[in-house]
């Protein structure tokens, strides 16, 4: 079986951050940042190269195939902010309608930029997956 390319490193977060090119991208780094420390009271960590991860959790597929991946999380792609909403979206219809401007793929949420959503109904979308993560998969 395939081993999981993208796990926990000690790479700073800060540096990652630092080295994002566009200002109005690194702002917004750090703004989804303060909302997912904010819900998940976590400090964030680099998972692989280029994911912001906060907290973690343990799965395994009927494939037997098995990992750790962060509950919720970012990265700044170059077309997107791309924030990793791993409970997925279907039972949160009510903010998905209020959120704003985006795109979604099965647990990821496409941002152009953070000012085309509520950032109020961002942060109760993500603390709303965090949690449904949590009572699915148990504290880690």
């Amino acid at each position: 079986m395939a081993e999981l390319k993208t796990k926990k490193t000690e790479a700073s977060v800060d540096d990652f951050i630092a080295a994002i090119e566009d200002d109005q991208r690194r702002k917004d780094c750090k703004a989804v940042m303060a909302i997912m420390k904010r819900v998940t009271k976590s400090s964030p960590k680099m998972w692989g190269t280029n994911i912001v991860g906060y907290g973690s959790y343990h799965y395994k597929y009927a494939s037997g195939q098995e990992g750790d991946w962060p509950l919720t999380g970012f990265s700044p792609r170059k077309q997107n902010l791309t924030l990793y909403i791993m409970a997925g979206f279907d039972d949160y219809p009510e903010l998905m309608a209020k959120l704003g401007k985006y795109k979604t793929g099965k647990s990821c949420l496409y941002l152009k930029r953070l000012s085309d959503v509520d950032p109020a109904v961002l942060e109760k979308l993500v603390a709303a997956s965090v949690k449904d993560m949590k009572e699915h998969y148990g504290p880690k």
